[in-house]
Formats: C-alpha cells, structure tokens, sequence
C-alpha cells in the first residue's frame, strides 16, 4: 500500500504538507507503517508538464491521497482510479500520518472539497 501526501520540497516525514494537492512541487511517498519510500516532483499538466495529478500519483503506485483540501473533478478522479481520499488538517507529513492512522474510517466526500472549487 502506498500513501502520497502533497509537498513542496524533500525533507521526507518532516516536510510540510502542500495547501493545494495539484499544484505542489514534490508528492512524497509512504508506506502503511508510515516510512517513506520516495519522493517525486510534480510533473502534472499543473506544473507545466503532462497529465492530471491523480494520474501522476497512481502512474507511480498511489492507493490512498492524504491532502488538507482538494477540488471536485481531482476528488472524483481520485475515486476512478481506485485512489481513496482523506483530507485532513495538519502542517507536518508525519502529523498527516498519524491523523490518518487514527482516522481511517473517515474518507473525504464532496463536503470536504476546497470551498473556493464548489462554486
């Protein structure tokens, strides 16, 4: 099982978690132990290069996003690449992970997507 989580640089567990999933620079990777297992640059269409970033992070073996807020159309691409959703607020990858740990009921619906993407 590989969990991503957006990030804007490759400090690993102590990077901070990216404000927008799709325009991060860097998603870093991590097992269901919380150990990282890489880190990658953002070359989706939203960083000047090719595809959506669902795609990008099922490409490299993405099963669960980990993000603080995403739009509707990423949140149902997510959900057609079988790519299981959960939002959460935290500034830290590691405290992303643990909130996630303690919370895995609880996947992202259209109530959690970015206010500013449901109008």
């Amino acid at each position: 099982m590989q969990i991503v989580i957006p990030t804007n640089d490759k400090k690993g567990l102590n990077d901070k978690v990216a404000e927008h999933f799709g325009r991060c620079f860097t998603y870093t990777f991590l097992n269901e132990k919380g150990e990282l297992t890489k880190i990658i640059n953002n070359t989706s269409e939203h960083m000047g290069g090719i595809g959506l970033p669902p795609e990008l992070m099922k490409k490299n073996g993405a099963d669960i996003l980990l993000c603080k807020d995403l739009g509707p159309r990423a949140l149902n691409l997510c959900h057609e690449l079988n790519i299981q959703v959960y939002v959460f607020k935290a500034e830290k990858v590691k405290e992303i992970f643990e909130l996630w740990k303690k919370n895995k009921n609880k996947k992202a619906g259209i109530e959690d997507v970015c206010v500013q993407h449901k109008l």
